[in-house]
C-alpha cells in the first residue's frame, strides 16, 4: 500500500519547510559543533556544523543538489517500504520449549503443554515453501528458513532431516536457547553452514539466572557457557541478549565477555512487551539507553584495542538505516515493519502469523500453509493489519524527523501493551538515542567502526554531502 500524496500544494517549492519545497528539520543530536538536517519523509540527512546551518537551509550547494535528487530519494524510500515481497520465514517446528523466560512472548500453556510438526508435516511445509519462493524471488536467491521458537531443538530429528533433505534449497538458521546443544547437534549445524543463534543475557550466572530458568526455576547459564565454547572458531553463530531492567547495567561487562568469548556478531535486544508479564521487567527509556550507549562505546574500546570487531546487530542496523536505508539487515526498524511483508512465521499446526510476535494471538492468524495459498494469506485481513501500519498514522511519529530511523516498533507491542496499531511500541525515547548516537558517530567518522567488513558492498551512493 502506497502512502505517497498525490495532491500538491500550489507552491513552486522555493523555500525549505514552506510548500513544495523541501522539508528539513534541524535535529539536536548531542554533539559540540555538528547538528543533523532530516528530511522525514525520504530519511535524507545532512550532518552541518551548527553555525552554519542557516546558509544550509537557504540557497546553498546542499539544498539545490537535494532538490535534484529528492525525488530518487522518495522512489528508494517508497520501495523499501511497500515493494518488498517475502524472502524469509520464522519456522517454529514445536510450541513446547524448556525454559520458563520471564519475558517469553508465546504462551505459557503452549509452551508446557504444545505439540510439535510431525516430521512429514515440517516436510511438507518445506517443499510448499520452497514452491512459493521459486515464484517470487530471482533466481540464484535462496530465501531464508529460521527455525525457532518456542525451542527447535526439543523437535531436533524432524528439523534435522527438513535440513538435510532441503540444504540446497534454503539458507537455514536455528534460533536456540542453547542448553540442548550437543556435540553432535552442532557438528551436524556446522556441516550444513546452517547460523546458530543463542542466547545469553548476562555474562555471570546470577543475572542471567533471574529471567531465564527452566520450568523448575533453575538457571541455563552454565549450559549455555558450554555451548559458546563449541562454537569458537566457527564463522556464523550469534549470541542474543533479551535487556531487561534486570540485567541492563551488566551490558558493557557483556560486551567484555562476548569479546573475550570471540562471539562474532551479538544482538542487545531491548525486551518487547507484548505478553503482561515481560513488562513487570522493562526497563526505563532513558535509564536503559544510558548503558545500551556504554556497551557501544565498550564495543569500540576493545577494538581499537585489539583489531577485532565485536558487531552489536541491531545497533548496526540503525547506523545502517541511516547511512544506506536500502542496505539494512533487519526489518524492525522501519514503517511497516518485516512482519508479513519481507517475512512472515509458522506454526507448528501450519498456522500463518505476520510474525512470531503475533503466534498466539487469534486475531493475527492470516491463514494455514496447508490449506491456504500463501499468497492469498499475505493479502488477509490479519496481514494487513500488521503491513499497513505507517508512521504516517502514528502520534508523535507522524512528525517525528527520525521515524523511518526507527519505524515505531513494534506492532505486536504496540497493540497488545498500548491498544492499537495507531499506537507507539514501548521504547521511543531509547530508539530517539540511538538514532542521535549513531549520528555522533558519523559526524566523528566513527561509524565504521561498528559495521561489518563490506557492509556496503551491494551498495549505490546516490548522494554524497561531503563532495559538495
Amino acid at each position: 500500500m502506497s502512502n505517497t500524496n498525490t495532491t500538491k500544494a500550489p507552491s513552486r517549492g522555493l523555500y525549505v519547510n514552506m510548500g513544495n519545497g523541501p522539508t528539513l528539520q534541524p535535529i539536536d543530536i548531542g554533539h559540540k559543533s555538528h547538528m543533523a538536517i532530516i528530511d522525514p519523509d525520504t530519511a535524507f540527512w545532512a550532518l552541518v556544523k551548527k553555525k552554519q546551518l542557516a546558509e544550509h537551509l537557504t540557497d546553498s550547494d546542499l539544498l539545490k543538489t537535494y532538490k535534484r535528487k529528492a525525488k530518487k530519494f522518495a522512489d528508494e524510500m517508497e520501495t523499501l517500504r511497500f515493494g518488498l515481497k517475502p524472502s524469509g520465514v520464522y519456522f517454529n517446528p514445536t510450541e513446547r520449549c524448556n525454559l520458563n523466560c520471564t519475558y517469553c512472548y508465546i504462551p505459557e500453556d503452549m509452551r508446557r503443554d504444545g505439540k510439535h510438526m510431525s516430521e512429514k508435516k515440517l516436510m511438507e511445509s518445506l517443499e510448499i515453501l520452497k514452491q512459493y519462493f521459486k515464484k517470487t524471488m530471482d533466481k540464484g536467491r535462496k530465501p531464508n528458513v529460521v527455525f525457532h521458537g518456542a525451542e527447535p531443538m526439543l523437535n531436533k530429528d524432524a528439523m534435522f532431516a527438513g535440513i538435510e533433505k532441503y540444504k540446497k534449497d534454503f539458507l537455514f538458521g536455528v534460533q536456540t536457547n542453547a542448553t540442548l546443544l550437543d556435540d553432535e547437534a552442532i557438528e551436524f549445524l556446522k556441516a550444513r553452514n546452517v547460523s546458530i543463534g543463542i542466547s545469553l543475557d548476562a555474562p555471570v550466572a546470577n543475572v542471567n539466572n533471574k529471567t531465564r530458568t527452566n520450568w523448575a526455576g533453575e538457571g541455563t547459564y552454565d549450559l549455555i557457557i558450554k555451548a559458546m565454547n563449541k562454537l569458537k572458531g566457527y564463522h556464523s553463530w550469534s549470541v542474543i541478549c533479551t535487556v531487561t531492567e534486570k540485567n541492563m547495567r551488566s551490558l558493557p561487562k557483556l560486551v567484555d565477555f562476548f569479546h573475550e568469548n570471540e562471539v562474532p556478531t551479538c544482538l542487545l535486544n531491548v525486551l518487547r512487551c507484548t505478553m503482561p508479564r515481560s513488562r513487570d521487567i522493562k526497563p526505563k527509556d532513558a535509564t536503559v539507553a544510558k548503558h545500551f550507549i556504554a556497551a557501544m562505546d565498550r564495543t569500540h574500546e576493545l577494538y581499537k584495542k585489539t583489531g577485532r570487531k565485536l558487531i552489536v546487530a541491531n545497533f548496526a542496523n540503525i547506523l545502517i538505516s541511516i547511512l544506506a536505508p536500502t542496505a539494512r539487515r533487519l526489518m524492525c526498524d522501519i514503517s511497516p515493519c518485516g512482519g508479513g511483508r519481507s517475512f512472515f512465521a509458522l506454526a507448528p499446526n501450519g498456522d500463518m502469523f505476520p510474525c512470531s510476535e503475533f503466534i498466539g494471538l487469534k486475531d493475527f492468524k492470516g491463514g494455514n500453509l496447508f490449506r491456504n495459498d500463501v499468497e492469498k494469506v499475505l493479502e488477509s485481513k490479519a496481514f494487513k493489519t500488521v503491513t499497513e501500519r505507517k508512521v504516517e498514522d502514528i502520534e508523535p511519529c507522524n512528525r517525528c524527523a527520525i521515524r523511518h530511523f526507527c519505524g515505531s516498533p513494534c506492532p505486536a507491542e504496540a497493540h497488545e501493551m498500548n491498544g492499537g496499531m495507531d499506537k507507539t511500541g514501548a521504547f521511543c525515547e531509547f530508539y530517539e538515542e540511538q538514532t542521535r548516537y549513531a549520528l555522533r558517530l558519523i559526524a566523528d567518522n566513527k561509524h565504521e567502526d561498528f559495521l561489518w567488513p563490506s557492509w556496503d558492498k551491494d551498495t549505490k551512493t546516490t548522494f554524497n554531502a561531503t563532495s559538495l
